[in-house]
């Protein structure tokens, strides 16, 4: 991702993983989350991406970044649980770099009203 920083989702996911695997939850809130099933792990991230909305509104700077990292940790839980790997994310961004997200919705709606994709769904590479 060009910063070493940035590397810190791709240990996360890891971490995460390995509390999935471990099932201990005992100890691990992220082993807890997963064994709770999908729909509680949605549920958590859509929780925090409503506190993300609310500071970003406020304007209230330090806890839209902290609301921020609780985004990405229950991002990560939810892609752990759907088994869906950084890189898989990480390939389709660099699909879409430099694609204008207006002609990239074209194109969605181009396929929809072709019957290729429905509505709802997204465009997925082979």
């Amino acid at each position: 991702m060009g910063l070493p920083e940035a590397a810190v989702l791709d240990r996360l996911w890891d971490t995460v993983e390995e509390r999935r695997l471990s099932g201990d939850t005992t100890i691990s809130h992220s082993a807890r989350l997963l064994a709770r099933g999908t729909a509680k792990v949605a549920q958590k991230l859509g929780e925090e991406a409503v506190e993300a909305v609310i500071e970003a509104m406020a304007g209230n700077r330090r806890a839209l970044i902290g609301e921020s990292a609780d985004l990405l940790y229950h991002l990560i839980v939810t892609w752990v649980d759907a088994g869906i790997r950084p890189e898989d994310v990480w390939a389709e961004l660099v699909r879409r770099e430099g694609i204008s997200g207006i002609a990239e919705k074209a194109a969605r709606q181009n396929l929809s009203s072709a019957g290729v994709v429905k509505a709802g769904e997204t465009t997925k590479l082979p």
